[in-house]
């Protein structure tokens, strides 16, 4: 008989316990829920198979909640057999797009505010940053914003800021300024 010492096994060669295989078609099962709730376009990037993508285009017409509940638990039985990891990776990316467009979104809006309050640093602390921007027609939306406001006139020129504003971030990402 044969004494084995940790020494002898790698971290490889154990075989999984019952709880980590429980664990790891959960986290799957769970992954497919989340895929549930993308658009076709979204789906459309993700190296789903085809009956994946079907299960999934059906899980939102499935209502009542036993049947909905066993959808699921089909749809982690097709990730299972699918490139669970390839999805995840193409889902992370995809959702890390969206975090960086909504922190972006955020900045463009917290610009706007810093320029639609007047201060004058914040205007040039705007142009030091896009220097490509159109200084003169930047200065004519904050006056014409200026003159809505002090006539309760809706904020038109407001919007057109943050318009303007978000084509000094687009044109900056597109010369790798920003």
């Amino acid at each position: 008989m044969h004494d084995y010492s940790d020494e002898d096994w790698e971290d490889d060669d154990l075989p999984k316990s019952k709880t980590q295989v429980k664990k790891e078609m959960t986290a799957l099962q769970d992954l497919g829920v989340q895929l549930i709730e993308l658009s076709p376009t979204q789906l459309d990037k993700l190296p789903l198979s085809d009956k994946l993508r079907s299960a999934i285009d059906d899980a939102p017409k499935i209502t009542q909640r036993s049947a909905r509940k066993r959808h699921f638990q089909y749809i982690g039985k097709l990730m299972r057999d699918a490139d669970g990891e390839a999805i995840e990776e193409a889902f992370a990316r995809m959702q890390e797009k969206q975090h960086l467009a909504a922190r972006q979104h955020h900045q463009i809006e917290n610009w706007r505010d810093q320029l639609l309050s007047g201060d004058q640093q914040a205007l040039q602390a705007f142009i030091d940053q896009f220097p490509g921007c159109q200084v003169q027609q930047l200065r004519n939306l904050l006056r014409t914003a200026e003159k809505e406001k002090m006539d309760n006139k809706p904020p038109a020129a407001a919007r057109k800021i943050f318009k303007f504003v978000r084509d000094c971030f687009e044109a900056a990402a597109d010369d790798g300024t920003v």
